[in-house]
């Protein structure tokens, strides 16, 4: 049953993102405040009929950022890229390049200021987006990386990439780690959901001003550690995929 519903709530998810792209487009097409506010809808869409359809709510702790910053984040599933968007006011993500091309999330990405990179070429993404918030192109806002480079199982150990650590000190901003549980009711892979308390959580900020290697270190400590207490608070076995 819980695989019905949970099917049942994926294919309503995707039929509202169309229905609302479309009636917010002519917003958007003219302002970002519109490409925000849809997007902003379409998540507290999904996490409402997620709560009633399937059992599944989402919990917010610490203090989500309103300034311009880094915010780095453990990177689960599509459900922790809504929920740590939906928590800031002016959400941005260095995405891959191939999702421009995705129906409604692509030209919504671009809307929002999200920065497309190619598989290799990262630090030329990289460099042409500071170029672009220099020259006044880029709105500011909370630009969101996932330090690992992809989703992550809970339980599963993966690198973090050096590519962070030079994001962080080219732009001389604060960057505020995000740790979540959310992979444990929302897998990777499959379509079944579970119900409970899906959570992340805001850390505090750490300042600018660190060489990449020791920023690297503090930031996956950190992220780690608070992620596996939030696994640890669900009772999920960690050490095992």
């Amino acid at each position: 049953m819980q695989t019905i519903r949970s099917f049942v709530h994926i294919v309503q998810m995707y039929a509202a993102m169309a229905i609302i792209a479309v009636v917010f487009f002519p917003w958007a097409l003219f302002s970002a405040k519109g490409a925000h506010a849809a997007c902003h809808t379409y998540c507290a869409w999904v996490f409402w009929t997620l709560k009633w359809m399937v059992g599944l709510e989402i919990e917010v702790r610490g203090t989500p950022p309103t300034d311009e910053v880094l915010v780095a984040a453990k990177h689960q599933s599509f459900l922790d890229v809504m929920a740590i968007y939906h928590a800031v006011p002016r959400g941005k993500f260095i995405m891959k390049s191939e999702l421009r091309f995705a129906p409604f999330i692509g030209q919504y990405a671009l809307r929002i200021g999200c920065v497309p990179v190619n598989r290799g070429k990262r630090g030329a993404a990289i460099k042409k987006m500071l170029d672009d918030v220099r020259s006044g192109k880029q709105r500011g806002g909370q630009l969101i990386i996932y330090p690992q480079g992809t989703r992550i199982a809970p339980g599963v150990s993966a690198p973090y990439k050096a590519g962070s650590g030079a994001l962080y000190g080219q732009m001389g901003q604060p960057c505020v780690p995000v740790a979540t549980n959310i992979g444990v009711f929302w897998p990777k892979t499959g379509i079944t959901r579970k119900p409970g308390v899906a959570v992340v959580e805001f850390l505090p900020a750490i300042e600018p001003g660190l060489d990449p290697k020791p920023f690297l270190r503090r930031l996956e400590t950190e992220i780690e550690t608070a992620s596996d207490a939030l696994l640890d608070e669900v009772g999920f076995a960690r050490g095992t995929p």
